[in-house]
C-alpha cells in the first residue's frame, strides 16, 4: 500500500495560515506546528533576551530581537527563532522582514512539543545557513547547547556561556546560573 506524500510547503503558504495561537513555520517545504509557548518559556525567554541585549547596547551595537519574525532563507523555508541577532542596514531601508540581512545568533528555549524540531530541523537549518552561532535553550536542564556550522555535536553550557559578536572585541559572558535563577516573591 502507498501513501500519499506530505504537501510541500512554501513560505508564502505559512504566511496565508491563520493567526490561531500556533506557530507555523516551514523548513525545505516541511510543515512545522508548535502552539504557543508557556509562560516559563517566555520568562527565560525574556531573561535571556536582557542579557544579550545589555551587552549590544553597551557596545554600541544594535538590540537583538524577541519577537515573531518571518525569516525566509528560500521559498520552501520560513521559521521565526527565539531570539535572534542580524545586520540590520538593509532592514532599516525597508521595514520588511524579507530584507534581514545576515542572521550572527539564532536562539530557540525548546519546550515540549518544539524539542525535536529545535535539537534537529531547525539546528541542521541554521548550520546549513552558516548562522556562526545557534543556542537550544534547555530551561529544565539548565543549559545551553552551543551549535556552529561544522559542529557535529554542541558545546553544551552549564556554568558560563560566551559569545562575541562579530562586530566587536569584547565578549558577552553571561553567568548561567544568575540567567536560570528563577525570583519568586
Amino acid at each position: 500500500m502507498s501513501m500519499p506524500l506530505a504537501r510541500h510547503y512554501t513560505a508564502d503558504d505559512v504566511r496565508a495560515l491563520p493567526d490561531d495561537g500556533n506557530r507555523y513555520e516551514t523548513v525545505h517545504g516541511e510543515l512545522l506546528v508548535t502552539p504557543s509557548p508557556g509562560p516559563k518559556h517566555q520568562y527565560f525567554l525574556e531573561r535571556l533576551a536582557d542579557f544579550i541585549n545589555a551587552y549590544l547596547v553597551a557596545n554600541g551595537q544594535e538590540r537583538a530581537f524577541r519577537v515573531p519574525a518571518d525569516i525566509s532563507f528560500a521559498a520552501d523555508t520560513l521559521v521565526q527563532p527565539d531570539i535572534f541577532v542580524a545586520d540590520l542596514s538593509v532592514l532599516k531601508q525597508t521595514w520588511s522582514w524579507a530584507d534581514i540581512g545576515p542572521l550572527q545568533l539564532a536562539v530557540e528555549v525548546v519546550s515540549p512539543s518544539s524539542v525535536k524540531t529545535d535539537r534537529t530541523t531547525k539546528r541542521r537549518l541554521y548550520q546549513e545557513q552558516l548562522i556562526p552561532e545557534y543556542w537550544v535553550v534547555d530551561v529544565d536542564q539548565q543549559q545551553i547547547e552551543v551549535w556552529t556550522p561544522t559542529a557535529s555535536f554542541p558545546r553544551v553550557e552549564r556554568e558560563r556561556l560566551i559569545w562575541r559578536h562579530p562586530a566587536l572585541s569584547v565578549d558577552c559572558i553571561i553567568d548561567m546560573r544568575s540567567l536560570f535563577s528563577l525570583q519568586t516573591r
